[in-house]
């Protein structure tokens, strides 16, 4: 191996297989005595121990082949890439037994975790069911399309608002990260795996579990932890009364980040979690994007949202363009006849108001006979080589 997997950084990959995620008493181990005297004594211990029995299973030199095939670095504290944001996760009460920043994270994509997430204006976590509803996806998917122009926008990669998250994200050039439960050789779910290549291959995908290891039950629950140390308050869209994204709200508030939510139908169980914290007086109820920006700007700043803006002048637009455009999806294509059932107007009305709104900016023709909802692309910076 290369000589950036000499003596703290292999001791440090080595102990990201060796030892659970989120065991405080391992981040006092290594703040105390260091990586590399903590696996040396983990190698040399006869005990029958979990940690030590894996230590002496583990081929360190695979460990690192296998990072490399998958494209994945190792960061740790440090490096120019350790997100400082983590180190709250040292001074907060264990959670379900978790707490302390990780011994180390992997990460694959272009872009530096620690430029992204210790910006001027921080990144926002956007979490919430996997069973979302059409609601709650389009609530994630255009909240953090306004926001990650400003406000990079970090998300586990599961179904629902997660992926509703990134890919609002995405649509604007904005960055986004994904936090995963298991290692980078695999994406969990299989189903997103088109979605989490894309944020590998734009943005940056990262995890403390090694290659080769699945999610577990305690994976997500650690994950949810540096979701919410990752970022500088976290937003909840949808949640049932269960949820691992109320664990992650929960971190957020020990953290003393800022913790917001969107408020839901009345008649919707997944509107039950965000209700309650917003009620008792945990969550800022976040009515649009503007909103979670002022959570999340430094005092005395004040920060434009350009797709907010945009939204805004949809108020005074005619009501029959108003009619056609809300209508369309917000997500994909749609074409003349379907949007004229969906419109309940003529083919030819809608023709007439799509070329109008194509004028405004509010709509681009994608092929022939075929439109999407345009939202305002805003700067989000070029990819930083990492």
């Amino acid at each position: 191996m290369s000589g950036r997997w000499s003596g703290e950084r292999r001791a440090r990959a080595a102990l990201t297989f060796i030892c659970e995620a989120g065991k405080p008493d391992l981040a006092q181990l290594v703040r105390q005595q260091g990586a590399e005297e903590v696996w040396q004594s983990l190698l040399a211990s006869q005990e029958q121990g979990a940690w030590p029995k894996r230590a002496r299973r583990l081929e360190i030199d695979q460990l690192l082949a296998a990072a490399e095939r998958c494209g994945a670095r190792l960061i740790m504290p440090g490096d120019g890439e350790w997100p400082e944001r983590l180190d709250g996760l040292d001074h907060v009460e264990p959670l379900n037994g978790m707490a302390g920043s990780p011994i180390a994270l992997w990460a694959v994509g272009p872009r530096d975790l620690g430029e992204l997430c210790q910006s001027r204006l921080p990144a926002v976590a956007i979490v919430g069911a996997r069973a979302a509803t059409h609601y709650g996806c389009d609530s994630a998917n255009e909240l953090a399309a306004q926001l990650a122009g400003q406000f990079p926008v970090i998300s586990g990669g599961a179904y629902g608002i997660d992926a509703a998250a990134h890919r609002g994200a995405l649509s604007v050039g904005g960055p986004t990260v994904a936090v995963m439960a298991g290692g980078l050789d695999g994406w969990y779910p299989r189903g997103n795996s088109r979605l989490l290549d894309q944020i590998a291959g734009e943005c940056v995908v990262v995890t403390e579990i090694p290659p080769g290891i699945r999610p577990t039950r305690q994976g997500f629950l650690a994950r949810n932890r540096l979701i919410a140390a990752l970022s500088g308050g976290t937003l909840v869209v949808e949640a049932a009364a269960r949820s691992g994204a109320l664990n992650t709200a929960s971190w957020s508030l020990r953290l003393g980040r800022p913790l917001m939510a969107v408020p839901g139908p009345i008649n919707s169980a997944l509107s039950e979690s965000p209700h309650r914290l917003i009620r008792d007086h945990e969550a800022a109820l976040v009515a649009d994007a503007n909103d979670a920006g002022a959570l999340l700007t430094p005092v005395g700043e004040h920060v434009e949202l350009p797709g907010v803006k945009a939204v805004r002048e949809l108020d005074g637009l005619d009501p029959e363009l108003a009619a056609v455009r809300e209508a369309m999806p917000s997500r994909g294509d749609i074409d003349l006849d379907s949007l004229s059932v969906a419109s309940g107007r003529s083919a030819a009305q809608c023709a007439a108001a799509l070329i109008r709104l194509d004028m405004r900016g509010l709509v681009q023709q994608t092929g022939p006979q075929h439109w999407r909802i345009r939202r305002p692309r805003h700067p989000a910076g070029a990819p930083a080589g990492g």
